[in-house]
């Protein structure tokens, strides 16, 4: 364990900053993503610059650093070449970077508790198409679950703080993966991407959040990668449903175009946003994709104050 109070007794007792977008903050470094393996390529090229983007964070007031391993998976590795045993090795490196980063920010006199959250993404991030999105990839739960097993044994076996099953965009593959996490060891938050009151693929959020209730290993639920004005009724409606604390990092606002793989339109999220979504029951909270350590930085703040 990174910090000696576990994330769960944290959550139970006040609220923890998230970190922010990865991807932008290595982009902001100069590193091109346009690989079909995101920021998980850098695992193998560049492992210092991911390293540097979480201490980047750090700094800047994250309590929880999300590891690299979002599009980190055994068939994406293996589309470049890499063979099982490095792919395993360089999903596992994910969190002992991180872990790199908490030690670093330690030497330069952070002294608050910090987590490592393992990244688990959905089947559609290792497409590469925007299929995270939409969901209903035409899987089965079993072929989601058996998808889904290895790598969080992989990340599990890492002894990160917490997995992150984060950005589900349909109920079939957060099935898929509370049953992939039983009897890892290591607890988890469960965060669908959604499109107002629904999933992406346009189910209930009530349906969604109610699969979590009864899971010991879930101990936070919620939303991520979508826009802020869809936080509002999420968190409330996750908290009402769970009775667990909730988890939030929607986008900065802006539009994702897979064909184009840029983002379009303009930011519509502010720090002063997350007051409400604490009294809603949010007790995670942080940024995606275009949230930056300026906006973490002011979410901190905004929180402390």
């Amino acid at each position: 364990m990174t910090s000696t109070v576990s994330l769960a007794e944290a959550l139970a007792a006040g609220t923890v900053v998230l970190d922010g977008g990865m991807s932008n903050q290595l982009e902001s470094a100069g590193h091109d993503l346009s690989d079909a393996l995101w920021s998980a390529r850098l695992l193998a090229e560049r492992p210092e610059a991911v390293t540097e983007a979480h201490l980047a964070y750090f700094e800047a007031g994250a309590d929880v650093a999300i590891t690299a391993s979002y599009q980190a998976t055994f068939e994406g590795f293996a589309g470049r070449g890499i063979g099982r045993a490095e792919a395993a090795r360089l999903i596992g490196l994910s969190v002992e970077l991180a872990r790199r980063a908490v030690r670093q920010a330690r030497d330069k006199g952070v002294t608050r508790p910090l987590w490592v959250a393992a990244s688990a993404g959905p089947y559609g991030a290792m497409l590469a198409d925007g299929s995270e999105y939409r969901g209903r990839y035409g899987l089965s739960v079993g072929e989601l679950e058996r998808f889904h097993r290895p790598r969080l044994e992989v990340l599990a076996a890492a002894r990160p703080d917490v997995l992150a099953l984060e950005t589900v965009p349909d109920t079939d593959e957060a099935a898929a993966l509370l049953r992939a996490v039983r009897g890892l060891g290591v607890p988890a938050w469960l965060s669908y991407t959604v499109d107002g009151p629904r999933t992406r693929a346009g189910q209930p959020l009530e349906e969604a959040f109610a699969l979590a209730t009864d899971a010991d290993e879930i101990v936070a639920v919620g939303v991520n990668c979508c826009a802020p004005e869809d936080v509002d009724a999420a968190v409330a409606t996750a908290a009402r449903v769970t009775g667990k604390p909730v988890v939030v990092y929607p986008n900065s606002g802006e539009a994702w175009d897979a064909e184009a793989r840029a983002w379009n339109g303009r930011s519509t999220f502010t720090p002063t946003q997350v007051l409400g979504w604490r009294r809603a029951g949010a007790r995670l909270i942080g940024g995606c994709c275009r949230v930056g350590p300026d906006a973490i930085t002011s979410i901190a703040r905004t929180l402390a104050g």
